[in-house]
């Protein structure tokens, strides 16, 4: 009996022995697969890294023949895929401003303090150079408010601009409406005639921009803050059918390839050109939107080789986050 029952003993603590060891093989294989479910995304990760890396690589590559100063922002707003190269840096935006100046009039009017259909009149005195709504040598005439919106936005027309700035209140109004965004790294100082007409030619340096902030102001545009439906509706049409810059974020891009953007370009002095700019929202074949920030400074390159540059980089990120 004796024997038996150490039998049975030894038998029973080997069973359990066993059962422990299978279990706790079991656990570890547990948290092995664990492991690997969750190392899948690490991987993803690393691999979006990569890939974002080969993208500012390829980025930086193309803004070698600027010969100047280049700076990118770009990111798929639904997705928040983005990438940078000299993003943080301030450029001098020219036109790109009328932008943000759009914006602050529109928020005027969704507040009801101006309306569309109200009468500006634009006298000979407020023509700036090469305006698209008033020769110097014509009469002074009223337009509507929306009119002189769709001429500095689509056309890019100066002495619209100044017009629609002094209606708002001035620069410092409009920098009141980016801060109530939360954009900053934007400063609109100055008027089109001061830049144009000024005897200092550092003053287009001071109406600047980052291009992270300009993504950012393309994002609250695209999200609708600070803006109603219609104005937004209204503005995104008006970016849409911007006349200048063709070959610049649109260059490569696919023929009827939706781009709302505005373009800023400086005039060339003895040989440098001070600001070649595009920013915009690209809608990609898959749906989503691209923000795109592109700005080109101090180069000493052709136009043709500083819109080159602006139309590969907008391709580059096109081909990236298209599929």
């Amino acid at each position: 009996m004796k024997k038996a029952s150490l039998r049975s003993f030894f038998l029973f603590g080997l069973t359990v022995l066993l059962t422990v060891s299978c279990t706790s093989v079991n656990s570890y294989n547990g948290k092995a697969d664990s492991n690997s479910q969750t190392s899948t995304p690490i991987e993803i990760t690393t691999s979006n890294i990569d890939r974002n890396n080969e993208l500012r690589d390829r980025i930086e590559q193309i803004s070698q023949v600027a010969q100047g100063r280049v700076g990118v922002t770009a990111t798929v707003l639904e997705t928040g895929e983005s990438v940078t190269f000299n993003g943080d840096q301030q450029f001098p935006m020219q036109s790109v401003y009328k932008f943000p100046i759009a914006m602050a009039v529109l928020a005027q009017v969704d507040q009801e303090n101006l309306k569309l259909d109200q009468k500006i009149r634009i006298e000979v005195s407020d023509v700036v150079q090469e305006s698209r709504i008033l020769e110097e040598n014509s009469q002074g005439r009223e337009f509507l408010l929306s009119q002189l919106l769709q001429y500095m936005v689509s056309e890019s027309d100066s002495t619209a601009c100044d017009a629609l700035l002094r209606l708002v209140g001035g620069p410092q109004r409009v920098m009141e409406y980016l801060s109530s965004l939360g954009v900053n790294d934007i400063v609109v100082a100055n008027t089109e005639n001061e830049i144009q007409f000024g005897q200092d030619t550092t003053l287009q340096y001071r109406n600047s921009a980052t291009p992270d902030a300009a993504v950012n102001l393309l994002r609250a545009f695209y999200e609708g803050r600070g803006l109603s439906d219609s104005s937004q509706a209204s503005l995104r049409q008006w970016m849409t059918e911007t006349s200048t810059g063709p070959n610049r974020i649109k260059g490569l891009l696919p023929e009827g390839t939706v781009v709302a953007h505005k373009t800023g370009t400086s005039a060339t002095v003895d040989g440098v050109t001070a600001a070649t700019n595009d920013v915009g929202i690209v809608t990609l074949p898959n749906g989503r939107h691209l923000a795109i920030a592109v700005f080109v400074s101090d180069s000493r390159a052709s136009g043709t080789i500083r819109e080159g540059v602006i139309a590969r980089v907008a391709k580059a990120t096109w081909d990236e986050w298209s599929q």
